[in-house]
């Protein structure tokens, strides 16, 4: 298994929260001070893109109703298999997650070259074995009610199907137990720029560039 102590990077951040959290606009505050974030999100669609032996795999076992006239994955039809199946989720992820952990490695590798420190950006830090990888973990932070609220104006999707994303992950409580750094992200995003930079300096200490 690959550790952070592999990868020639002083200092791995591994950032992470719930949906409607807004993660993804505190990463960007980081790539705003020329911080690389690798992207989890990302890589779970770069895995199993056309032509991949991923994605492959999945018709084989699921069928071809899995792919689109296009020759993409059909994403909406996996997600309402594997919700509704436990034992077919186990075996997507068996299947997924070792691709996904060796693209984000690579990425981690290259970026590790020109930055201080990296960002991993990853929903599920917590929930597999990516935070392996990071050396200490930023857990962007908000109320139940107020993810829903975010994540149902930014998706379109129903307060219900927000609530089962949610219950299907880590608990917030234990989420914030695990984290090194709790990031509030219920406050104005105004605060947003101000807040990173106290702790992109707080890194960059840490990473023995300061």
């Amino acid at each position: 298994m690959v550790e952070t102590s592999s990868i020639n990077a002083p200092l791995i951040v591994g950032l992470t929260g719930g949906i409607g959290s807004g993660k993804s606009t505190v990463a960007k505050a980081f790539m705003a001070l020329g911080i690389d974030s690798v992207d989890a999100d990302y890589a779970s669609r770069a895995v199993v893109e056309r032509g991949m032996p991923a994605l492959k795999a999945i018709e084989e076992h699921f069928g071809p109703a899995l792919i689109l006239a296009d020759g993409t994955l059909n994403r909406a039809a996996l997600r309402s298999i594997i919700f509704a199946d436990a034992q077919q989720k186990t075996w997507l992820e068996a299947l997924l997650h070792p691709l996904i952990r060796d693209w984000i490695f690579n990425q981690l590798q290259a970026s590790s070259a020109s930055c201080p420190y990296v960002i991993l950006e990853s929903p599920l830090l917590f929930e597999t074995d990516q935070h392996r990888l990071v050396s200490t973990v930023l857990l962007v932070d908000v109320p139940v009610d107020l993810q829903i609220e975010r994540a149902t104006a930014r998706d379109g999707n129903t307060p219900e199907q927000i609530l089962s994303i949610i219950n299907a992950q880590m608990s917030r409580e234990d989420k914030c137990n695990r984290a090194d750094i709790v990031f509030d992200n219920s406050l104005s995003e105004d605060s947003i720029a101000s807040r990173v930079l106290q702790l992109h300096q707080q890194f960059l200490a840490k990473a023995g560039k300061q």
